[in-house]
Parts: C-alpha cells; sequence; structure tokens
C-alpha cells in the first residue's frame, strides 16, 4: 500500500488536486506495479508562515 505524502502551500483548487492524485495514481500503478485502490494520495497545506527555505520565512519573502 504505497501512500504519497503531498506538501505544499494552500491555494490549489479541488480541481487541482482532483488532477493531481488521478496523475499520481495513475504513474504509481504505471510504474510501481500497484493497483489504484492500494495507492493512498495524502494532501497537505502547510501555511507559508510554517515554511522556510533558505533561512527565510517563505511569508516573509
Amino acid at each position: 500500500m504505497p501512500i504519497v505524502r503531498i506538501e505544499m502551500w494552500p491555494g490549489r483548487t479541488q480541481a487541482q488536486k482532483a488532477e493531481l492524485a488521478r496523475v499520481i495514481t495513475e504513474a504509481m500503478v504505471n510504474i510501481a506495479h500497484t493497483t489504484p485502490e492500494a495507492t493512498i494520495i495524502i494532501f497537505e497545506d502547510v501555511p507559508r508562515e510554517n515554511w522556510a527555505q533558505g533561512g527565510v520565512l517563505a511569508s516573509e519573502q
């Protein structure tokens, strides 16, 4: 049972997440030889104030 976690800033639409879930599941089935039913996709929206890159909070950029 593969679990794919996707962490990203908030703002993607439900339609975008649905499309991501579809194509990532398809890739897992084709490459990892699993089944769609066994593939779990978890989306986690991380606020910019909880994300830093290069020592700088994304909310400050």
